[in-house]
């Protein structure tokens, strides 16, 4: 496996149990795994998309392992693609489901891309009903994080879906181990805003946490609307004037968006 694509194969087969049953199979659902590496988690999930009738869609980058899976793997419930998924993905949920059939996406993910992938999901614009993935302790911990130690990833994360912590993994679960612990995120597709609206949050939401440790209004300096404005309604809304972003939960950084777009249109 070329070092650059840093990805370390789960082999713990309770770990990969947990991950099917997190999916929560159900008849004609479609499956994208993302990273099928050398098929450790492919093969059990094939398995059991076929015991529900489901169709699976095996995404690897590394030719050699594609070549690997093509010959272990002569299922019609499966097929095999030999892409990147940061080129390939919002293209392949359009054309595989039409911008309607329900899907979702499971992956052992190399953790350099757990970000960019975050985030390419949210953008979708037919979002998957689940995603599993198995990621950093760290950024798994971050994702699930409520106020008073609310960031940027949980409030953007939090915006699209309801995440939730199915099991934390030692290195040893992995092929070569890493040299941190992990976790499986599951993460419910939830929209808590208007679909069209998520690019404006986002910046919002980049905007409050550009220095956490900074007041808003402090961080909010470069945009149109004058501190008085925001001190007005930080009060408005029973805050106190010295708030800082991770003092908000999600439902209290969405309203104040809200109220604040509100405000500059006056």
């Amino acid at each position: 496996m070329p070092p650059h694509l840093g990805q370390h194969f789960l082999k713990d087969q309770t770990a990969i149990q947990k991950i099917i049953t997190a999916l929560d199979l159900v008849k004609r659902d479609l499956i994208i795994e993302i990273g099928s590496g050398k098929g450790a988690l492919t093969t059990p999930l094939l398995r059991a998309s076929e015991n529900a009738g489901a169709h699976l869609i095996a995404i690897e980058k590394d030719k050699r392992l594609v070549a690997l899976l093509k010959n272990k793997y002569r299922s019609k419930s499966i097929e095999i693609i030999n892409a990147d998924i940061r080129k390939i993905l919002p293209k392949l949920v359009a054309e595989k489901t039409g911008g309607l059939k329900k899907y979702k996406i499971v992956g052992n993910i190399p953790y350099y891309l757990t970000g960019y992938l975050l985030r390419m999901i949210s953008e979708l614009q037919h979002q998957p009903t689940v995603t599993v993935l198995t990621i950093q302790k760290e950024v798994a911990d971050r994702i699930i994080e409520k106020k008073p130690r609310m960031n940027l990833l949980a409030a953007i994360t939090g915006a699209w879906s309801t995440p939730e912590i199915i099991s934390f993994l030692s290195p040893d679960k992995f092929d070569p181990p890493p040299k941190v612990h992990s976790a499986i995120i599951r993460l419910k597709s939830d929209l808590k805003i208007a679909q069209l609206e998520l690019p404006e949050y986002f910046n919002f939401v980049k905007a409050i946490f550009t220095q956490p440790r900074k007041t808003i209004i402090n961080n909010l300096r470069s945009e149109t609307l004058p501190p008085v404005k925001i001190k007005s309604l930080l009060v408005e809304l029973g805050h106190k004037e010295a708030l800082r972003p991770q003092e908000l939960d999600l439902e209290e950084i969405i309203l104040l968006k809200e109220k604040l777009a509100k405000r500059k249109d006056l």
